[in-house]
């Protein structure tokens, strides 16, 4: 009793002075988490419910951080990566990553997972000045450095994309009849959004119907027979992959052609279309920024021989064409470089500074012309897409590498 007495009165003063900031050891200056051995990081991940699929991604986080340990660390600390379980239920995200801020004392949350759930934690995050990196979704409203300076994104993000898609469509499509599929909150609507905005003056004309869905839907695929009703020769699908495979087999399964354009975040080959049926995914267009292991052209490449080893080793259970896997090995290498930048002062503040001073970082897994950069006043790190069809096996890149509006 003496003892845990002891240890708690020892403790206290230490939280108490880990969350007020900053506080100095032997080896730099530290915030919470972080001393002259480790790094305290936190993440939560949908490894159950709708959006599962995505827990690839946490798995890749945490192989990567192995991967590091083994080399020594970052600056000779080691990273203790907590990872836990949210559903994609946006209740059990501000619970999960309270316990992770405040029981846990992690340096900073990392690549915690979609919209809706990152959308629930924002503003704690920002409010207590706890860098949110890198969040795995693509909503525009992370650029955000004036009004939610401790939230950074690092995709490509979804209006962008969409504006893509629009600039493909004006040029190759131009009588196009577009209906739109979207998930009914942030991700979904930034969608709609960028696709108005590429299509300009056209876009009233253009698109002649919409539906959306919500992710306690069973399935969609009324609103598909719905948006084939509306006599639409080209469907943009914004859906986390549980949804879009059911799009994908349901298009083919009612015998509707479309020009079909499929959201990068649920391309994934093993996630989604292998699940709806390769035959059905055929011609599928998306827009990428990573490359795709199975793609012939980097098979020997010591950027895809390194991702290999690195995968076989350290992630042997996923499947390395899975795009979630390179997501997580891309994102967390640019994490890495962050944590190298900051040196010995492993503040919050610092980690965040220097996540917002990445200067055109080249990323093995990035295709050729995708480069991460970010400073004070840009929190959108990648910007640069390039359109892929899926020819029933793997993902075949055309065009060039493209910006689109709002980058």
């Amino acid at each position: 009793m003496r003892l845990a007495t002891r240890l708690f009165a020892y403790a206290a003063p230490l939280a108490l002075l880990a969350a007020a900031g900053q506080y100095a050891a032997a080896g730099g200056t530290y915030g919470p988490g972080a001393s002259d051995t480790e790094i305290k990081i936190g993440n939560t991940m949908p490894y159950s419910g709708p959006a599962s699929a995505y827990g690839a991604i946490g798995k890749a986080d945490a192989a990567y951080f192995t991967m590091i340990n083994e080399q020594g660390g970052i600056n000779g600390r080691k990273v203790n990566f907590i990872t836990r379980d949210d559903g994609y239920s946006p209740p059990k995200t501000v619970e999960q990553v309270r316990k992770l801020v405040e029981e846990d004392q992690v340096l900073f949350m990392y690549n915690t997972l979609g919209t809706p759930p990152n959308s629930a934690i924002w503003d704690y995050m920002n409010e207590n000045k706890v860098p949110q990196l890198f969040v795995a979704t693509g909503a525009s409203k992370w650029n955000d450095p004036k009004g939610h300076p401790w939230t950074i994104g690092w995709q490509p993000n979804y209006r962008v994309e969409a504006s893509i898609y629009a600039q493909y469509i004006l040029a190759n499509m131009p009588d196009a009849k577009i209906a739109v599929l979207y998930q009914n909150d942030d991700f979904g609507k930034d969608y709609v959004i960028g696709l108005k905005a590429g299509l300009g003056d056209k876009a009233d004309k253009m698109i002649v119907a919409t539906q959306s869905y919500e992710t306690t839907d069973p399935t969609v695929d009324s609103q598909v027979v719905s948006l084939q009703g509306s006599g639409a020769n080209v469907l943009l699908t914004a859906a986390i992959p549980k949804f879009a495979a059911q799009v994908v087999r349901k298009v083919f399964d009612i015998g509707w052609k479309p020009a079909f354009f499929m959201t990068n975040v649920s391309s994934s080959v093993s996630a989604v279309f292998k699940p709806a049926g390769l035959e059905k995914a055929v011609g599928i267009i998306t827009a990428g920024y990573t490359k795709d292991p199975n793609d012939a052209k980097w098979k020997d490449s010591k950027e895809l021989g390194d991702y290999l080893a690195w995968q076989q080793k350290y992630d042997a259970d996923a499947n390395p064409a899975d795009n979630n896997v390179v997501y997580g090995y891309s994102a967390t290498n640019t994490l890495v470089q962050v944590l190298k930048q900051c040196g010995d002062n492993l503040t919050r503040e610092n980690v965040m500074k220097q996540a917002a001073s990445i200067k055109g970082q080249v990323l093995p897994m990035l295709l050729p012309g995708v480069v991460i950069s970010t400073s004070a006043t840009d929190f959108a790190p990648i910007k640069q897409m390039q359109l892929a069809k899926f020819d029933g096996t793997n993902w075949v890149y055309f065009g060039p590498v493209m910006s689109g509006v709002g980058s």
